[in-house]
Parts: structure tokens; sequence; C-alpha cells
């Protein structure tokens, strides 16, 4: 899977998710920095999984769950944010 770009990138977003999240407001530890954490985590692990999968129906199938989960973590950026646990900045880069 390493050898993946697709995992390369979710590998990446999931390293600057949980620098970006230590900053978070520590009453949000259980809330929103859990959730980020677990759905960036998800992309990339999701990825991982179907790519050792043994057929090609598998394989699709994990990269659409992978796929909603990057739809949820970018619910999550856009939240961060709003609630302005983020800079504009760096939410355009994530």
């Amino acid at each position: 899977m390493r050898y993946l770009k697709v995992w390369q990138s979710s590998h990446e977003l999931v390293l600057e998710v949980y620098k970006v999240t230590q900053q978070f407001p520590g009453e949000e530890k259980f809330g929103l920095t859990s959730q980020i954490r677990r759905s960036a985590v998800s992309v990339a692990a999701n990825i991982a999984e179907g790519s050792k999968r043994q057929h090609l129906k598998e394989y699709i199938q994990m990269l659409s769950i992978s796929h909603g989960s990057l739809s949820e973590t970018e619910y999550y950026l856009l939240l961060a944010k709003d609630l302005k646990y983020l800079s504009d900045t760096k939410y355009q880069k994530l």
C-alpha cells in the first residue's frame, strides 16, 4: 500500500491532522479532536485494507468507504475553522 500515491497523501493528511488537533481546546479531546482524527485515519486505513483485498469489487468498496471518510474529515475541518480552532490558511492547506 505504501507505493500508492493516494495512500501516501492520506497518510500525510493524518499526520497533519494529528499536529493541528494538538492545539485544539482540551474540552474537545473526546469531541471534535477524536472525531477528526478517527475519520482521517479511516481514510488511510481503508485504502490500505482495500489494497490487500483479493477481488477488485472489494477494493472498490473499500475505496468508496475511504471516500466517505474523507468527506467526513472535510466537514470536521470546516467546523474546526468556523470554531476558530484552525486558521483559514491551515484549513486551506489541509
